[in-house]
């Protein structure tokens, strides 16, 4: 139903996680219009998380809060576009600029009827990755590739092995990287620090050369210190210090990825990271960890969907289950036995 020439807008205002979970719906969309041209809104804060991605013609800022929206050039329209979440405001101006417009439904009749397409909600939990191409699938759009999508540059690459082979006497073998903080508001995600202290003790007596580095934004400083303060010289911290690139190009250096459900453990997946991946029994890694991923270990928090609740600590995820995990990822990225 979409020409080969088509004009498609998108709109993924979303979290980093949420705006990688988009990307194989965009590459969908992309591949259906080989001679057209596809524009991505996003929130400015996660724009970068979409940034040289080769099926993306152009990028702009879209504020959620503020509906902030990039300006278009005078008397620009579009020929399709697509609203993925919930905000009515980026729906109307999807309206505003493409003929005809694909969204979730809304709840608002008078609204819904002015879409080209109405698409509904699953009505049974499915995939995260499916759930957003359900809009491209409307019209015909589908793909087999469900992998998430990030691009590296060289020169991020470059700069990210300087930056760990300065924070290391020698070079690292392997690179282990931990994310042990969620945000805030969903911080019943996390593990405890004892467990991933425990994790990384464990690492550490197994491979004498490794060195782990900690990530997470400033709200996992404290927490970073900590680790670098009990195992000086082989854990560093990053918590706080690297913007979103640069903090992707240090996990795309890394030889294993271990992290609670957060925008950076999305990232791990879409850079074909080997990872192990501890999900909360709210947020279940059948739902949400990386599809079509070559190196994944999901743990999923071992309370029952029925019995679940903020209150499910995450802690009934044991230590020892977490380490043959690793062990399994490392031992096959190093080529060594387990």
């Amino acid at each position: 139903m979409i020409a080969a020439n088509a004009n498609i807008i998108a709109f993924a205002v979303a979290r980093i996680g949420d705006t990688l979970l988009v990307t194989p719906a965009l590459r969908a969309l992309r591949t259906a219009c080989p001679e057209g041209r596809l524009t991505v809104c996003a929130h400015p804060r996660r724009m970068a998380v979409l940034e040289h991605l080769p099926f993306i013609d152009l990028l702009k800022p879209a504020s959620r809060t503020r509906h902030a929206l990039g300006r278009l050039r005078p008397g620009a329209r579009f020929d399709w576009g697509f609203a993925w979440g919930e905000d009515r405001a980026i729906v109307r101006y999807a309206l505003h600029v493409a003929e005809r417009v694909i969204a979730f439904e809304s709840g608002d009749p008078a609204l819904d009827r002015r879409l080209h397409c109405v698409v509904e909600r699953p009505r049974h939990p499915e995939h995260a990755v499916l759930e957003r191409l359900r809009l491209p699938r409307a019209v015909g759009v589908d793909t087999t590739d469900l992998a998430l999508a990030y691009r590296v540059t060289p020169g991020e690459a470059a700069s990210a092995c300087a930056r760990v082979r300065s924070l290391f006497a020698a070079a690292p073998l392997p690179l282990v990287a931990l994310q042990p903080k969620s945000f805030p508001t969903k911080s019943y995600r996390d593990w405890p620090q004892a467990s991933f202290e425990a994790l990384a003790q464990r690492i550490l007596a197994r491979h004498p050369r490794c060195g782990i580095v900690i990530l997470g934004d400033a709200e996992a400083k404290p927490i970073g210190n900590a680790f670098a303060t009990r195992f000086p010289g082989r854990v560093k911290s990053l918590a706080g210090a690297l913007d979103l690139r640069e903090s992707a190009a240090v996990l795309a250096a890394a030889d294993l990825y271990v992290g609670v459900d957060t925008g950076p453990t999305h990232l791990a997946g879409a850079l074909g990271v080997p990872m192990v991946a501890l999900y909360h029994c709210r947020h279940r890694g059948r739902l949400l960890a990386p599809l079509q991923h070559p190196a994944l270990e999901v743990i999923e928090h071992p309370a029952a969907d029925t019995a679940c609740s903020e209150e499910s600590a995450m802690g009934c995820i044991d230590i020892e289950t977490v380490w043959q995990a690793v062990e399994r990822r490392l031992s096959q990225r190093l080529g060594v036995p387990a």
